[in-house]
């Protein structure tokens, strides 16, 4: 990340919108969303393309590599994906529902043979 002068971290400013919450939403959701917000503020601050190279380098790791190792990159990348879909929830379609959801179990079906060879 770069640096200003003073040697402090420039802080990317946040997206336009007047909240990082849902509106009106259950218990559970404000909840989980208020867990969600300090790891998302650190995933923003980070150079873009940091979290999509390590998603695509534990993808590739998750299918290179037999046994559990395999296994568990394929699992960190179906948690992340799950926590985002989960996030985004409540302003998908159905069809965007179906499709995270297809993904997701797609992920922990080839983890669990990755973690079978």
């Amino acid at each position: 990340m770069s640096t200003n002068r003073q040697g402090r971290r420039r802080v990317r400013p946040l997206p336009k919108g007047s909240t990082l919450y849902t509106p009106n939403a259950s218990t559970a959701r404000q909840s989980a969303e208020r867990r969600s917000a300090k790891p998302l503020l650190y995933l923003h601050q980070l150079p873009r393309w940091v979290p999509p190279v390590v998603l695509a380098v534990l993808l590739v790791v998750g299918l290179a590599v037999k046994g559990p190792i395999g296994a568990i990159a394929l699992l960190g990348v179906a948690a992340v994906l799950g926590w985002l879909a989960a996030l985004s929830w409540p302003r998908l379609a159905a069809s965007g529902q179906a499709g995270r959801v297809l993904v997701i179990v797609g992920l922990l079906a080839v983890a669990g043979y990755q973690a079978a060879r």
